[in-house]
């Protein structure tokens, strides 16, 4: 449940960002500046609320932190081609696309967190 009230939380950052520079910039570089600040701002809530894993040390953050950015990174390339097709070659709306890209990448983001870089220590 924590996970799904900060994804939309997440999501929430993302569009707050995306929405205002898709004005002014590309839709794609928009996209990956709003990305950023999302993955900062969710790596903090998965970390701290989410997945409530401890230690907020050197060693203890700088690996999850590496696997959490490869992960987005993964999602971010997912969520890039996603809308490259579907504005591009589909001539869909960017906006209503990025709904759509952003429902794909949480799913993605919520297995690789639980799976893979905030399980818990054997």
């Amino acid at each position: 449940m924590n996970y799904l009230i900060f994804g939309v939380l997440t999501t929430a950052v993302n569009f707050l960002v995306y929405i205002p520079l898709n004005r002014i910039i590309s839709y794609l570089i928009a996209n990956v500046i709003s990305w950023l600040v999302a993955v900062v701002f969710a790596f903090v809530v998965n970390k701290a609320f989410v997945f409530e894993s401890d230690g907020w040390d050197r060693k203890t953050i700088l690996p999850q932190l590496a696997a959490f950015a490869a992960a987005r990174l993964l999602s971010l390339g997912l969520e890039e081609l996603t809308l490259l097709i579907t504005v591009e070659v589909l001539q869909c709306n960017s906006n209503v696309m990025k709904v759509f890209a952003q429902i794909l990448v949480v799913v993605i983001n919520y297995f690789a967190s639980k799976f893979v870089i905030f399980r818990p220590k054997r």
